[in-house]
């Protein structure tokens, strides 16, 4: 009696267990949310690197399709994403809502309805099952109550104090302890055939609400499979065709990657093959060979370097803004820039302002600009203390460097141009040349890189 509850708990456990399913499929969802977000970062972030990178030409192309690759993956994570919520967590929840019926006091009308149906069933064999127990206790005392009055009649025998009289009582009371014994188990008997005989209807009635309650769960053992199959489906991308494809086409890119084209490119374009920008006769000007200080030049606008500007007009006007730029030079902006060409030297040079908010993670990027002065005398030979890429020269590592300090970073500092260092408070640099007149210094950094930095930011280790 009463352990129908665990088949009736069933029924709330349901309810839970659609809860935990849902919550399950949503941790996941957030799961594939976040991987999405993580590679499009990362396609973004490399995709700029590679891009300013030194790195060039069909394999420059081929690294780009790994990002290209994370960005159409990202996008079929979010698909998975949107799928288990609108289409899975969604349909569990709208199934939970129309199986399960709250009630105003609490609970659930399933619930109610299976606990009243099995205590109806149980009730009246339960009754039977009381009439039982009443009997069998009585029937166990009366059996008692016999089994002492014959001890008492036993030792009442053996006693020569006792009287005629109340060794008659004694017996009278076995006597009636017997009939009592025999009624007792009369009883006890018929209330137990009864109980056997309405057994197999209690068992009937009983079984009857079991299998509304199994009928109950099996529809929601079969919607857990079939929500479970789907969203099997919805994570496995290894049948899905554009996931097929992205990796096919992947491969494709890389293969496609060419180094004796990549080559023949860059010695078209970076080589004996570019084109050149030999130096001219140029007229002397003092508005054009007007040199810039450093700040003037971050004030500039945006552009190209331009060389060889000559004022238009057969005499000079230093106030003439009209300004014609020579065949040879146009052609050799629009084919590279000069990698001869310092931005420091005099002119009307302007540098391009670079984006401070993507570092490159190698030692120089594809516009760098070289330093163009030469000289035999070893302290101006570009090659004698560091080498196009700032780094010091590997075949001149005995020349020691003219002074070189130890200094640690007061601020952060961000470089604003190519030839500027970027470095947080606390970190370490060596300064090997002094302060120049507007304030600057020459210094590397411990991976290598040579540049510029505010000399007011550092301070000398002691």
């Amino acid at each position: 009696v009463g352990n129908y509850k665990r088949t009736v708990k069933r029924i709330d456990d349901g309810h839970r267990l659609c809860n935990d399913l849902m919550n399950c499929i949503h941790e996941r969802a957030r799961i594939e949310k976040g991987y999405a977000q993580q590679l499009t970062e990362w396609a973004k972030r490399w995709k700029q690197l590679v891009e300013k990178g030194p790195q060039y030409g069909t394999v420059e192309r081929a690294w780009c399709a790994f990002m290209s690759e994370a960005e159409k993956v990202s996008e079929l994570h979010l698909e998975v994403k949107g799928s288990l919520m609108n289409e899975d967590f969604e349909k569990i929840k709208n199934w939970q809502k129309e199986a399960f019926h709250k009630q105003m006091m609490g609970g659930f009308k399933e619930t109610k309805e299976a606990e009243d149906g099995f205590r109806k069933a149980q009730k009246p064999w339960a009754k039977k099952l009381k009439e039982v127990e009443a009997a069998k206790k009585a029937y166990h005392a009366a059996c008692k109550e016999e089994k002492l009055a014959i001890s008492r009649e036993t030792n009442s025998k053996a006693d020569p104090a006792l009287n005629p009289e109340q060794l008659k009582k004694l017996q009278d009371k076995v006597e009636r302890s017997k009939q009592d014994v025999l009624k007792t188990k009369e009883k006890y008997e018929k209330s137990l055939k009864e109980l056997d005989n309405a057994t197999p209807q209690y068992m009937e009635n009983m079984e009857q609400v079991f299998e509304q309650c199994q009928q109950f769960e099996e529809k929601r053992l079969r919607f857990f499979r079939e929500v479970l199959l789907e969203v099997q489906k919805h994570l496995d991308l290894s049948n899905v065709a554009s996931y097929k494809n992205i990796y096919r086409e992947l491969e494709q890119n890389i293969k496609t990657a060419d180094a004796v084209e990549d080559l023949r490119w860059f010695r078209a374009n970076q080589g004996p093959g570019m084109s050149m920008n030999w130096p001219q006769f140029e007229e002397w000007s003092a508005d054009l060979n007007r040199t810039l200080s450093r700040r003037e030049k971050k004030k500039a606008a945006d552009g190209v370097t331009l060389t060889g500007i000559n004022q238009t007009g057969d005499q000079p006007n230093k106030h003439s803004s009209s300004l014609s730029v020579q065949s040879n030079t146009v052609q050799s902006v629009q084919s590279s820039y000069n990698p001869f060409e310092d931005e420091e030297d005099t002119g009307s040079t302007v540098s391009e302002k670079e984006d401070n908010k993507i570092k490159n993670v190698s030692s120089y990027e594809k516009n760098q600009s070289y330093p163009t002065d030469w000289s035999d005398e070893e302290s101006n030979n570009p090659f004698s203390s560091t080498d196009a890429n700032g780094d010091t020269n590997p075949f001149d590592e005995d020349s020691p460097p003219a002074m070189e300090v130890r200094v640690r970073a007061l601020y952060d500092y961000e470089g604003q141009e190519q030839d500027e260092l970027s470095f947080k408070a606390g970190d370490e640099l060596t300064k090997m040349e002094n302060e120049d007149e507007q304030g600057w210094c020459k210094g590397r950094l411990d991976n290598g890189q040579v540049g510029l930095y505010p000399a007011n930011y550092v301070e000398p280790i002691q």
